[in-house]
């Protein structure tokens, strides 16, 4: 496990991490993130916490949070992700303390990864809240009597495209792929419809 110790391995073990957590937070699902997330962040843990630190390096890693967070809500936004990008280079880079020199982490390995992971960060977690703010715009009830598309042949199941989007549908007669449809009713998302003119399969 000395290869952990190495700072570089290290700080790639932390970003990693703390990336998995972010996708985690914002795409649930499976679990796997989650496990991934974790199992680098313990590993980085130990890293840490047997390899000697600046703590003022860390309190510039923190601080830096504070520009990303405005980078979220701001017009401006591109001002502070830079200072949370510069932030973030400067505290990794002197994270950890060195045997010799004055630095642990490879400065190339910290620009490349800092100007890769912070906008990719910022772009998915501005797209997560946009999301989670966003008010439905779907009214199912509206779908019913709307008339749209059949993309495959429909009778127990199928796919439709109204609105400008894909739905599942289902109809109680065939409807060949290609059809003009109307909804006539709804069964949680899945739409019930008819042919606009009767078709045989």
């Amino acid at each position: 496990m000395n290869f952990i110790l190495d700072p570089n391995v290290a700080y790639l073990l932390l970003i990693i991490g703390f990336f998995l957590a972010i996708l985690a937070l914002f795409s649930p699902g499976t679990g796997v993130l989650e496990i991934g997330a974790l199992f680098m962040i313990v590993m980085a843990g130990y890293s840490i916490y047997n390899l000697p630190i600046n703590w003022w390096a860390l309190v510039i890693l923190i601080i830096g949070v504070f520009p990303f967070l405005l980078a979220l809500r701001k017009s401006k936004n591109w001002i502070f992700l830079g200072l949370a990008l510069l932030s973030f280079m400067v505290g990794s880079i002197f994270l950890f303390k060195p045997e010799t020199g004055i630095i642990a982490v490879h400065p190339v390995l910290v620009v490349l990864v800092s100007v890769i992971i912070i906008p990719l960060v910022w772009l998915i977690v501005k797209r997560g809240l946009e999301a989670i703010g966003r008010t439905p715009v779907h009214n199912l009830e509206k779908l019913i009597g709307a008339i749209g598309e059949a993309r495959s042949d429909i009778l127990a199941e199928g796919t439709i495209h109204i609105n400008g989007e894909e739905w599942s549908a289902r109809s109680n007669s065939p409807i060949r792929a290609g059809s003009k449809i109307r909804v006539v009713n709804r069964e949680g998302l899945i739409l019930v419809v008819e042919p606009v003119e009767p078709t045989n399969l």
